[in-house]
């Protein structure tokens, strides 16, 4: 078909605005993420990662360890905000890139188009918003790489791809098991042509090393990982029609309403982009049902996101494209606003509200810290009763403050680098955000009393004990968690398990 020259100038003037359009949109929403990433206050999970780089190691008790080696590198930079959550920074901003490719390979008469959906890509708020620095960010980073791989093998058929897409398959699993969805969307497409088995074959073949590696530091560690990840956090799991509702509003969020309805419009199209739809349909049906039962984080479905919006971007045209970059930009205004709000006003402005103690603590934490320290004995210690202020306090007070007492399922990292048996002896100083009372820690000292502090109108406790008794904290909170957190199944083969020959407890 010979186009008509008219047609074809238009074309290209209009792919010229859209590339002008993706690359300002880019500088300004990367410029917004440094600004937040250096100013917005250290999160208690950020905090706690952050303490894997300071400790490095094969795997940690939560996840895989990719997140640790990262903040590790950044570590060595700085330990400042902005250089730890860099990565994080710059993650949304090069995907969009990725997706302008992928797009102009797909698409390579409509270059327009694929600037138009990396532009409403970057406006998202979850791509500029969300600057943290957690297991996530690897993740989202390596699921991206992969997908993008297998996109292009899909397009090139060059097998080279296939294999790169399965090496970034496995370093998505050495950040977070939820990589297997991404497994699983390969298994599904690839299975249904015979042929196809060979590339599936060499995906998990190059996949295989890192999963191995996974698999040889849980046999060596309690199988911290399997038990967090598919024992104690679902305990208490049941069906609840809420839970689903609230997935399937958050995806709506997520993806937008205008993108949602225009996915559901499309969908017909989707069966000559199935290798497109299969990498966001199969993780997010599984998330689905998931749902059922517990409730699923937000950050848990981020890695599949830039597939949806790939799709969409196929299956649009640049005036709906137009509409929808418009919608999204006044989406996400209010998210910058209240993200503006929390990074400029100061602590004052919060007082009587809600968030007032919140934004003190976060805000605030040096003050918190040096009050802490003051009157602490040379040979004295300061912990938490949770890993989210313990966590904090840490990271702002340069050493390792554990959490004292049994904690919960999550954030169990002590488990690993706390040695109970070396404070014997010793006086704590325990931390709370609330009253503490005495009875619940006097047992485990020789003396205990209370104390309080005021930092900028909110009172933070603590108790002081005298002559830390190792032996009864064993008998009384070690054995307890041991009993509820180390419950590791028979058929899983332990070959060693620190935790429970650290205070001579069986490992069965």
């Amino acid at each position: 078909m010979k186009l008509n020259p008219l047609d074809t100038i238009a074309a290209n003037a209009g792919a010229a605005d859209a590339r002008t359009l993706f690359y300002r949109v880019f500088a300004v929403t990367l410029l917004l993420k440094l600004w937040l990433a250096a100013t917005f206050p250290m999160t208690g999970d950020e905090a706690f990662f952050y303490h894997w780089g300071v400790y490095p190691d094969w795997g940690f008790y939560d996840h895989p360890p990719m997140v640790g080696w990262l903040l590790y590198v950044l570590s060595r930079v700085s330990n400042e905000p902005l250089v730890l959550r860099s990565v994080t920074v710059m993650l949304w901003s090069g995907i969009a890139l990725g997706v302008v490719d992928l797009l102009r390979r797909l698409l390579p008469e409509r270059t327009e188009v694929a600037y138009r959906t990396g532009s409403m890509f970057l406006v998202l708020p979850f791509t500029w918003a969300l600057n943290l620095v957690t297991t996530d960010t690897p993740l989202i980073l390596f699921v991206f790489l992969s997908g993008y791989s297998f996109v292009r093998a899909r397009l090139e058929a060059q097998w080279r791809w296939y294999a790169v897409s399965g090496i970034f398959l496995g370093l998505a699993f050495l950040s977070k098991y939820f990589a297997v969805l991404l497994a699983g969307a390969y298994f599904v497409f690839l299975i249904r042509c015979r042929r196809d088995w060979p590339k599936l074959a060499v995906i998990a073949l190059c996949a295989l090393p890192f999963v191995a590696e996974n698999v040889w530091y849980n046999a060596t560690h309690c199988w911290n990982n399997v038990m967090f990840n598919a024992f104690n956090r679902n305990e208490g799991a049941r069906w609840s029609v809420g839970t689903i509702v609230l997935y399937l509003g958050m995806m709506i969020y997520l993806i937008t309403p205008w993108v949602f309805v225009g996915l559901v419009r499309a969908r017909r199209a989707f069966g000559r982009l199935d290798f497109l739809a299969m990498l966001f349909l199969v993780p997010l049906l599984f998330m689905l049902v998931l749902s059922t039962r517990k409730t699923v984080g937000l950050h848990w479905v981020l890695g599949f996101m830039p597939f949806v919006f790939l799709l969409i971007g196929a299956v649009s045209d640049v005036a709906t494209l137009r509409r929808y970059f418009r919608w999204t930009v006044w989406f996400s205004l209010p998210h910058l606003l209240a993200l503006a709000a929390i990074v400029v006003l100061p602590v004052s402005v919060w007082k009587g509200s809600r968030l007032y103690d919140d934004m003190v603590f976060h805000k605030k934490t040096p003050e918190i810290v040096a009050a802490l320290r003051v009157g602490l004995p040379d040979n004295g210690l300061v912990m938490a009763r949770a890993y989210t202020p313990a966590s904090i306090l840490s990271y702002y007070a340069g050493e390792y403050w554990p959490v004292f007492g049994e904690g919960r399922f999550h954030a169990r990292q002590d488990d690993v680098l706390v040695d109970f048996r070396q404070y014997a002896g010793r006086p704590i100083r325990i931390f709370d955000k609330r009253p503490i009372a005495l009875e619940e820690v006097a047992p485990y000292f020789e003396k205990v009393s209370a104390g309080s502090f005021e930092v900028a109108g909110v009172t933070y406790w603590f108790a002081d004990g005298e002559k830390f008794d190792y032996v009864r904290y064993r008998e009384h909170v070690l054995k307890r968690i041991a009993e509820r957190y180390y419950r590791i199944p028979a058929f899983l083969p332990v070959l060693d398990c620190a935790f429970l020959k650290r205070y001579d407890f069986p490992c069965r």
